[in-house]
């Protein structure tokens, strides 16, 4: 399955940190980490999946491929912005949101539009979002809820 995570750009530590687990997580069931491609939440679920030998995919919202961060594994130039937040929800079988402000509440907003199931770990307070406490509740719950 591909697992879009979603989150700051600028986090917490502490958002740090469950993002590099939800990644790690993610690899070791067998998933593939799908995101933005650049910093914060993005380069942290990367990197955990990166290092545990999973697979990432970073759509980035410019025109240069070599911008995504050095854990992205495929690298997918769009040149349309924010827009490619959909993008990013679309090519998810589910979303883990970490963290986050307006763009992540965008991409929640197509999570919705696409019906994926979404788990929010610390993220912004919306409906269909599923509040979990910790990385391994949000792998589950996203886990359960794909056919």
């Amino acid at each position: 399955m591909r697992v879009s995570v979603i989150g700051a750009s600028a986090p917490t530590d502490a958002a740090v940190a469950d993002a590099r687990e939800v990644g790690r997580l993610l690899a070791e069931r067998g998933h593939t980490v799908v995101c933005g491609g650049l910093g914060g939440v993005m380069e942290a679920a990367c990197r955990g999946a990166s290092e545990t030998g999973g697979r990432t995919i970073g759509i980035l919202p410019g025109e240069d491929r070599r911008a995504a961060n050095e854990y992205v594994d495929t690298a997918v130039a769009t040149g349309i912005g924010h827009a490619r937040n959909a993008l990013v929800v679309l090519n998810g079988d589910a979303v883990i949101a970490v963290d986050g402000a307006g763009g992540t509440l965008s991409e929640v907003g197509f999570s919705s539009v696409y019906d994926r199931p979404i788990a929010g770990l610390d993220a912004p307070d919306a409906p269909h979002v599923e509040a979990v406490e910790t990385p391994a509740e949000a792998v589950d719950y996203v886990e359960t809820r794909v056919e």
